[in-house]
């Protein structure tokens, strides 16, 4: 049963799990000099646990390598860090809900500039009950762009300045989560999502090229896809398509497959359309079968 944001389990947490052991929250300190904290110098993977297993965790662990090594930093060990979840799901009586863990690796303490220090990273796991994200999601196209040519495309990074700026902006709108274009005025993706469409009779979403995050959970939907027997491709589409489109839906690690209701407070013909519905029960059942696929 999903935990709502805010609910009194939510504020049980009392510990997390910091440079390779358990501690209360109430007694750590990350230091002011952290370069995490100074200039946004630091990665990390959000993912999900069922009954107080991490989902799909070698594919977060290896994307986790990933945008750390676009950074220039290293992480601890896949069965390491998944030890540090599991315990710090127990440790927080998470294990009978569905939860979200963060773990997040930073350039440690350095100077108070964008040059890295002599310290080694600062690495934490941190779990909450996972939030209610709702049924259906509302989106706003902001007048802001991902630049798919830039140091940080294709990584995931805590440098989530523009997420936080846009995703205030689609609020403020009636929206739930905000969807930009790259700089070439294609479409690219949300702030922490990936998107699907319908157009033309086909399935369709953005190619990495266009600078979109390579999503866990788009991943698995692409495999999904051909386990389904569903034609989908990746193709670059203006921004235009997603407004004229079906159907549509978001992926992501706390989303799932979740289909989006209105663009831009334009209601889509179908919600959930049919390829959603499948796909979102198709994933589901895949969750339950298999914790690391």
């Amino acid at each position: 049963m999903r935990a709502r944001s805010g609910s009194p389990r939510a504020a049980m947490v009392r510990m997390i799990w910091m440079n390779g052991e358990l501690r209360p929250l109430d007694e750590t300190a990350v230091s002011p000099f952290d370069h995490g904290i100074t200039v946004g110098d630091g990665v990390f993977e959000t993912l999900i646990s069922y009954a107080g297993a991490p989902f799909a965790f070698t594919r977060h662990h290896q994307r986790l390598g990933h945008s750390a090594a676009g950074m220039g930093l290293e992480v601890p060990s896949r069965e390491g860090l998944r030890e540090a979840c599991v315990a710090l799901l127990e440790a927080n009586d998470l294990t009978g809900c569905l939860a979200r863990l963060r773990i997040t690796v930073t350039g440690g303490p350095a100077p108070l500039g964008s040059e890295r220090g002599e310290s080694p990273p600062t690495v934490m796991v941190a779990a909450t009950a996972a939030p209610d994200l709702g049924a259906t999601a509302k989106v706003v196209v902001v007048p802001f762009t991902r630049n798919e040519t830039g140091a940080l495309a294709g990584l995931k990074t805590t440098s989530y300045g523009e997420n936080v700026v846009a995703l205030a902006y689609a609020r403020e709108r009636g929206g739930g989560e905000a969807i930009f274009a790259n700089t070439r005025g294609e479409l690219c993706e949300g702030t922490g999502t990936n998107i699907f469409l319908v157009r033309d009779d086909r399935l369709l979403t953005p190619p990495l090229s266009s600078g979109c995050l390579a999503g866990v959970t788009r991943a698995l939907v692409l495999g999904l896809c051909a386990q389904e027997g569903i034609p989908v491709a990746e193709e670059t589409m203006p921004l235009t398509a997603l407004r004229e489109s079906k159907e549509a839906f978001l992926t992501s690690t706390t989303r799932e497959v979740q289909p989006i209701e209105t663009v831009d407070g334009s209601p889509l013909p179908d919600v959930p359309g049919p390829l959603t519905a499948r796909l979102r029960a198709a994933f589901r059942s895949l969750a339950t079968r298999e914790i690391d696929p």
